[in-house]
């Protein structure tokens, strides 16, 4: 692997990591941060999963080692804004209290260098099964654990044969009509939150689905996760927003390989 300087973003939007619980992509995040620096960086919810820790304390060190390499951001200067979600829901008790340099928060309005406006939020607040059936929402969570173990039978066998990550319930999730239109309906109630709030758009996380769409005079983006697809959102310096994906240039590395450190999935500018 051929060393490369940590490429520099004016921010970095990350989401859904699930520290704690045997499905987070520690080791594949450590290697994103090792070659992404930003600014300021936003976790966008569900970053220790609370729920999986209360059933089995579940902590090995990489998990520890992604805290740590935060804190150290933290250290350098980097600005870091934690906004709780609903898998790390206690910490909404602590809004506005700093751990270590990073600021506990339930929102925020990030502004960007070419000055919009967006709504930062995990999006649990609207997800209607999380707040009003929460049972169904414990089950549906069983029925996810279930969905990433056969993800990391599938992930095995295709490194086995040199092929690159693929996620077997993100497929599913954009196949299974209901969960397509339950994407589409978040999507369009977040919009309408951004709206709402007077601002260009809005950035989340909670349905493990990165995209950048435009919706009217709404920006809408997720910036996915690090259980399934492992993305995030990266503000450049002019302001563009855009959704690096990172698991398989992490296989490539694990395999020995060399690689180019950031892979383009989608812009802001597609979207508009």
């Amino acid at each position: 692997m051929t060393d490369t300087a940590p490429r520099r973003y004016r921010t970095l939007f990350i989401s859904d990591l699930h520290l704690g619980s045997k499905a987070a992509k520690a080791d594949f995040l450590i290697d994103f941060l090792r070659h992404h620096e930003a600014d300021t960086i936003y976790l966008v919810g569900d970053i220790v999963d609370g729920w999986r820790l209360r059933r089995s304390w579940h902590w090995p060190q990489a998990h520890n080692d992604v805290v740590q390499k935060l804190l150290r951001q933290a250290r350098k200067g980097a600005s870091i804004f934690y906004i709780a979600g609903n898998h790390d829901e206690f910490l909404r008790q602590f809004q506005g209290t700093h751990f270590g340099g990073i600021v506990v928060s339930d929102r925020a309005i990030h502004e960007t260098a070419d000055g919009k406006r967006f709504l930062v939020i995990h999006g649990d607040q609207f997800d209607t099964i999380v707040h009003n059936v929460r049972w169904l929402a414990y089950l549906g969570d069983r029925a996810y654990d279930l969905a990433i173990t056969v993800n990391r039978v599938v992930f095995r066998i295709r490194r086995a044969l040199g092929l690159p990550y693929w996620s077997f319930s993100s497929w599913a999730k954009v196949k299974v009509k209901k969960a397509v239109n339950f994407i589409g309906a978040f999507q369009q109630v977040l919009s309408e939150e951004a709206r709402r709030s007077e601002v260009d758009g809005v950035i989340c996380g909670h349905i493990h689905h990165a995209v950048i769409e435009r919706f009217d005079d709404i920006t809408y983006v997720n910036t996915g996760d690090w259980v399934e697809s492992c993305t995030a959102v990266v503000e450049h310096f002019d302001g563009a927003l855009e959704i690096l994906h990172w698991p398989h240039v992490a296989v490539a590395a694990s395999k020995g390989r060399g690689f180019e450190p950031r892979v383009i999935e989608g812009t802001a500018a597609e979207a508009a």
